[in-house]
C-alpha cells in the first residue's frame, strides 16, 4: 500500500442527509467483515490498534468514526445519543453494507448501546470495553477521579460552564501531551505501562490533535448527553451485548459496569482481574474475535 492509499484509508467522509460532514477511516482488512469502532471521549477516527495485522489476520474491516464535532465531522447542535443510530445507517448504507458489528471503548460504549436499541436489526454483534455508564444513576459518579466528578456535576446542573472548565483542566485542543500525561498519571499502574508503550503514545497522542482540531465543543457536548437520561432504558435492549471490563480501571470503575450488566436483559461480561481501562491493546485479538459472524 502506498503513502498516499494510506492516507486516504484515514481521511474518508460522507454527507449526510442534513447536509452534515461525517468523517471515518478504515483499518484491516478492507474485503472483511465490517465492524464499526466508536472510540472513546474526546477521540476519533485516528484511534487504531498499532498492530493492524491482527486485524488482518482475522478478517476484519474496522472502519471508525468521528462522532460529531470530532475531526472531520461536522457539529450537530443540540444532538442526544439517539441520534447517532441515524448517522451509522446513512454510513453503511452508503458504503454497501447491510450487517456489521460495533465496538465501543470507554465514551464509545453509550453509542453501542444506542444502536442496539435502535437497529438491532441490522447488527451481528455488540461490544463494550471498558465503557461509561448512565451517569445520571444514583451515586453513578461516586467512584470517579475528582476532576471526571466535578466535570459531571457541571455537566449535570450548568452544561454552559463544561467547555471553559475543560478549557482550563482536561484541554487536548490546547496541549495534547499535556492530556496525555494528565490520562496517564490518573490511571491505574497496568494502563500506565501500557500508555508508556511509544506506538500506543504516539498513536493516542495524534489522534487527539487531530479529533479536536476544531476546539472543545464536541467535546463538551458529549460529557453533558453522557450525564443526561439517555433516552431508552437498558432494559429494553433486544440482542446480546458483550462486556470488558478491567477490575483495576481507574476511570470506569467496575462497580458502574457490574450495574451495567445487571440491567442488560443479555448480557456476556468479562471482568479481567487487574486489567485496566487499556485493556483493549492487550485484548484486541480476544475481542475481535468475538465480533465474529
Amino acid at each position: 500500500m502506498s503513502a498516499t492509499e494510506s492516507e486516504d484509508r484515514l481521511n474518508q467522509w460522507i454527507t449526510l442527509s442534513d447536509g452534515r460532514t461525517l468523517g471515518f477511516a478504515e483499518y484491516g482488512d478492507l474485503s472483511g467483515r465490517a465492524v464499526l469502532f466508536f472510540p472513546g471521549t474526546p477521540s476519533g477516527r485516528l484511534f487504531h490498534h498499532p498492530d493492524e495485522s491482527i486485524a488482518l489476520s482475522l478478517g476484519a474491516r474496522i472502519i471508525t468514526i468521528d462522532r460529531p464535532g470530532f475531526g472531520l465531522s461536522d457539529f450537530q447542535p443540540g444532538r442526544s445519543l439517539l441520534d447517532w443510530p441515524a448517522d451509522v445507517v446513512q454510513l453503511v448504507d452508503a458504503l454497501g453494507i447491510h450487517r456489521f458489528s460495533v465496538v465501543g471503548i470507554s465514551g464509545g460504549g453509550p453509542y453501542v448501546a444506542a444502536c442496539v436499541f435502535e437497529i438491532p436489526q441490522r447488527l451481528a454483534t455488540a461490544c463494550i470495553v471498558s465503557g461509561v455508564g448512565p451517569l445520571d444513576w444514583p451515586g453513578a459518579t461516586a467512584g470517579l477521579p475528582r476532576a471526571r466528578r466535578l466535570g459531571a456535576a457541571l455537566a449535570t446542573h450548568t452544561p454552559r460552564l463544561v467547555r471553559p472548565f475543560l478549557w482550563l483542566a482536561s484541554n487536548p485542543h490546547r496541549n495534547a501531551e499535556r492530556f496525555f500525561d494528565q490520562i496517564s498519571a490518573q490511571s491505574a499502574p497496568v494502563d500506565r505501562e501500557i500508555l508508556a508503550r511509544p506506538e500506543v503514545r504516539e498513536m493516542l497522542i495524534e489522534n487527539w490533535v487531530e479529533s479536536n482540531r476544531r476546539g472543545l465543543r464536541g467535546y463538551a457536548q458529549e460529557a453533558v448527553i453522557f450525564c443526561r437520561p439517555w433516552g431508552f432504558r437498558l432494559g429494553d435492549l433486544t440482542m446480546q451485548v458483550q462486556l470488558w471490563q478491567g477490575t483495576a480501571d481507574a476511570v470506569t470503575p467496575s462497580n458502574i459496569v457490574r450495574r451495567v450488566k445487571q440491567a442488560i436483559p443479555d448480557c456476556h461480561a468479562r471482568f479481567l482481574p487487574d486489567e485496566g481501562h487499556f485493556l483493549l491493546f492487550d485484548h484486541w485479538a480476544e475481542i475481535l474475535a468475538a465480533t465474529d459472524y
